[in-house]
């Protein structure tokens, strides 16, 4: 069955083999001139389509509640940056001191953002669960030890109140809300917007060069504490000319088209990637404030309803939500892929379950397939790679975007994915140790992720992603476990969950930890029970020890074989969920100790 025309161009990447078994591929694109920096961008934009809706949330009413959309033109956010900018300005707050900000995406965060470039203060979003984490707020005040900021922001000072008032503990801040806290707390918003500009804020902006520190970008902290990734303005104009090297050309007078994200601020896909396709088509951004997590999707869905999307990028745990509601809505089915061009996810890979009914609900909408893609990147790179072609199964990730260059670089029995061009970091905020340790002899940056051929003999079809070099383990045999791998076979033949999490460093066999897909476990089930009854339910005990069992005679080696799961009823919360939607695997089984002894004890476990 024909796909829905996906609006890419062909890589036409050159590869060389070396004799030390590394492989470099440089892609085949022109890159299209570079903007002088985003500002310089925005500001076009704002100036040819000032009417246009530029970002827009729902009003929040107490108790969370949300209301009607709330939209910020690209004209009126042009006024606002601008103010702000000078009113920067006016504190020295420029390329000497910094401006963090706690709060997640937002229509007055967007102005934030774009006046701190403005000014040429580094702008650094920090993840929104530091300053809610309570205590003694240890990775919110490391992240602030790291950029040093001058002015810190939250939406809302009621949420940030506490988590600022630990950072004015360390020295003073300028503290600026959405309103005033009371006391005098803090600084409203509004007033600095009332500044007015004058020429320092044009001279500013003129002042920018491709290596203006423009954003500080924290890495998820996963395996330490978070480093400080230094964004210039020359990675974030060439994200954008990454995406017009690859994309078909669009004419941007003809409509405005929408974005929808849930996705972090705190991360570049949501802060950097996201930002320069809304921009350079001088397109809506409408952020999402539901979640894929149980209970919060339905915000997601309300404005899935409303919002019609030519293309749409998110996480596979997004997408196993999205399938069941679709399944049991035909009216969401038809509107979500009325216009869609084509779906993208990353963070983790999505299960060929997921896949294979995304296909059949597009095709019940449409008669056609709808063209799947995805990316791969990291907080130091960007967009590393993309797949430029409608995917047929999952697990590749591509070749690389225009200006980068990828190394295959052998480590142990892997070939770790190594980057280097237009949109690497030239290294971490204020620690030239890590800096020096994160790149190879050659300069090029050491992502710790593997990857291999789809097939060595056709190059061209780009690469698979192959686990986290840093992730594997190995049994007490001394045979390597590669979980990303494995995780993904297990959740293909599985059906019933929606994320593994795999064990066994230093023991006998591999064992996993798992979470049930509710909706899916209940038709199984025939009965709207809860996570404790459908993880013990007969009819899903069954079914799942039957697919483990053909999982395994399928599998292999000891290291590909699973010796029993264990169902999870609370689900994964906290730290054990990156801001991205992925399941942190060291993470849970640290914080889960007693469901791992439990696990390799062999209660209520499958098969029995």
């Amino acid at each position: 069955m024909d796909y829905i025309a996906l609006p890419f161009r062909p890589h036409g990447c050159r590869f060389e083999f070396r004799d030390d078994g590394s492989a470099l591929i440089t892609p085949g694109y022109a890159l299209p001139e570079l903007w002088p920096s985003i500002p310089h961008l925005f500001i076009d934009r704002a100036q040819r389509f000032p009417d246009r809706p530029f970002v827009a949330r729902r009003e929040r009413f107490e108790g969370g509640n949300r209301g009607e959309w709330r939209r910020l033109t690209y004209g009126d956010a042009l006024h606002r940056s601008r103010a702000l900018a000078q009113a920067l300005l006016d504190r020295d707050i420029g390329p000497d001191a910094s401006v963090m900000v706690l709060s997640g995406g937002s229509p007055d965060h967007m102005v934030v953002n774009l006046a701190s470039q403005m000014a040429r203060a580094p702008y650094a979003p920090v993840s929104v669960n530091y300053s809610l984490a309570g205590g003694d707020f240890a990775r919110l005040r490391h992240c602030f030890a790291t950029c040093r900021p001058r002015l810190v922001y939250a939406d809302d000072w009621r949420t940030f109140l506490p988590a600022m008032r630990a950072l004015r503990e360390e020295t003073e801040l300028i503290l600026v809300t959405d309103e005033a806290a009371p006391g005098g707390e803090t600084i409203a918003l509004a007033d600095l917007l009332a500044t007015p500009a004058t020429d320092a804020v044009d001279t500013s902006i003129a002042a920018i060069t491709p290596d203006t520190h423009a954003k500080t970008i924290f890495t998820s902290g996963s395996t330490g504490k978070p480093k400080g990734v230094i964004q210039t303005q020359r990675i974030l104009t060439g994200v954008v000319a990454q995406h017009q090297a690859m994309y078909e050309e669009s004419d941007h007078s003809a409509h405005a088209r929408a974005f929808l994200s849930w996705v972090p601020w705190s991360h570049v896909g949501g802060n950097n990637i996201l930002p320069a396709d809304v921009l350079n088509e001088a397109a809506c951004l409408y952020i999402d404030d539901g979640r894929p997590l149980p209970g919060q999707f339905s915000e997601t869905i309300r404005n899935l309803r409303e919002i019609h999307l030519t293309e749409y990028n998110s996480t596979p745990i997004f997408f196993s939500e999205l399938v069941m509601a679709m399944e049991t809505d035909p009216a969401l089915r038809d509107h979500f892929f009325r216009d869609l061009r084509f779906l993208s996810y990353g963070a983790a890979g999505l299960s060929d379950d997921v896949f294979r009914r995304l296909q059949a609900l597009a095709v019940a909408a449409t008669g056609r397939r709808i063209p799947v893609i995805t990316k791969y990147g990291t907080t130091e790179t960007q967009g590393t790679t993309i797949v430029g072609r409608p995917l047929e199964s999952t697990g590749a990730i591509g070749l690389p975007f225009a200006g980068n260059v990828v190394k295959l670089a052998p480590v142990g029995d892997r070939l770790e994915i190594r980057v280097k061009g237009l949109t690497v970091t030239p290294g971490y905020l204020g620690d030239l140790g890590a800096t020096a340790a994160a790149f190879d002899e050659e300069g090029f940056y050491r992502t710790g992720d593997a990857a291999r051929f789809v097939d060595p003999a056709q190059p061209e079809l780009g690469l698979a992603f192959d686990g986290r070099v840093t992730e594997n383990f190995k049994l007490e045999s001394g045979t390597w476990v590669h979980v990303g791998a494995l995780r993904m076979a297990l959740l293909d033949t599985l059906g019933l969950l929606h994320d593994v999490v795999i064990v066994g460093e230093g023991r006998g066999e591999v064992r996993a930890l798992g979470w049930l897909r509710t909706a899916d476990a209940q038709r199984l089930a025939g009965a709207d029970l809860d996570a404790a009854a459908l993880a013990a339910h007969p009819a899903v005990t069954a079914h799942l020890a039957t697919r483990l069992a053909a999982h395994n005679e399928a599998a292999g080696g000891q290291s590909r074989q699973v010796a029993a799961v264990r169902v999870l009823v609370e689900p994964a919360s906290g730290d054990e969920i990156a801001d991205k939607g992925y399941i942190n695997q060291r993470e849970v089984q640290r914080r889960r100790a007693d469901e791992v002894a439990a696990l390799y004890r062999g209660e209520a476990v499958f098969p029995a």
